[in-house]
């Protein structure tokens, strides 16, 4: 189904970014598939909308049906605008990552508080005539990945509630130096799309947490065997369940609006340098679904 204005689009409450398997949840009813045109061009799929524990839920894989896009080339900016344009308030993103420390093992889970970003690629809605400068020391929502984390416990599964994410740019995966240097940093585990996506929901005031699936020991490992797509792969497909039951009972447990114990949504107060009236009108238009509460 395309639907190209946003009057005609169903209000969603939570976005989940991952594979298309993730819309499969034992449970979720009154499915439809979506088409949302953005500023920013083609998101990376439809979305795939449904209702789960009485909560309406939008799925997103990011990287395509049959997984055709690389990290790099993704439409990070096109697919969180379209998020917001269905109304969500809070993104869960579930994705593999390497381990950087002995504990994180293969098979556990875990939910990063930080982000060292190496990548080079487009990660603001904000260019083209206006500057606007957000806070992003603290860059996942607390409250959204305390609930995610106390899921997981209460499941019995090992999961990690902290920990710093580097995010490279890819699509190789890194050298046995890099490995060993992002070890020597203290990062915890290593991907490829969280940092932009937390950055974006972030400017979008949208509650944003990652779930990182933990497939590997990355390279640096000298006894494990080196990370590979096989071995990704076959991890994803032992531990899919895993996501699926967590993100089930997160969605049952959280508050239908968002409790203010966080700042997301309000991530914009004050950080827009640029005057009202020197911002071109055609931005504006643009924007008006990211900043239409501090920019008229």
């Amino acid at each position: 189904m395309a639907v190209k204005n946003k009057e005609d689009l169903p209000h969603v409450e939570i976005g989940i970014l991952g594979g298309t398997e993730f819309y499969e949840i034992e449970g979720i009813e009154h499915i439809e598939e979506v088409q949302i045109e953005t500023p920013f061009g083609k998101t990376s799929d439809n979305f795939i909308i449904g209702t789960l524990e009485g909560k309406r839920v939008a799925f997103l894989s990011r990287h395509g049906r049959g997984h055709q896009i690389l990290p790099s080339e993704i439409n990070y900016r096109a697919n969180i605008y379209g998020f917001k344009k269905l109304g969500v308030e809070r993104v869960i993103s579930v994705s593999a990552v390497g381990s950087l420390k002995e504990e994180i093992k293969p098979g556990d889970i875990v939910f990063s508080d930080q982000f060292f970003d190496r990548t080079r690629r487009n990660s603001s809605f904000f260019y083209e005539g206006i500057a606007v400068h957000i806070s992003f020391a603290q860059p996942v929502c607390a409250e959204l990945s305390t609930v995610l984390y106390e899921a997981g416990k209460e499941l019995g599964l090992r999961v990690h509630q902290g920990g710093t994410y580097i995010c490279i740019e890819g699509p190789a995966f890194s050298t046995k130096a890099e490995s060993r240097i992002y070890r020597s940093w203290g990062c915890d585990v290593i991907g490829m799309t969280s940092a932009t996506e937390a950055k974006l929901c972030r400017e979008a005031e949208i509650c944003y947490s990652n779930m990182n699936l933990v497939s590997d020991y990355d390279v640096w490992h000298e006894v494990e065997e080196p990370v590979s797509v096989e071995i990704i792969l076959e991890n994803l497909r032992r531990n899919i369940h895993k996501a699926k039951a967590i993100i089930k009972k997160t969605i049952t447990a959280l508050p239908p609006k968002r409790s203010g114990q966080c700042d997301c949504a309000e991530a914009l107060k004050d950080c827009i340098v640029t005057q009202s009236d020197v911002i071109p009108e055609e931005i504006k238009e643009k924007l008006q679904i990211i900043f239409a509460k501090y920019v008229k």
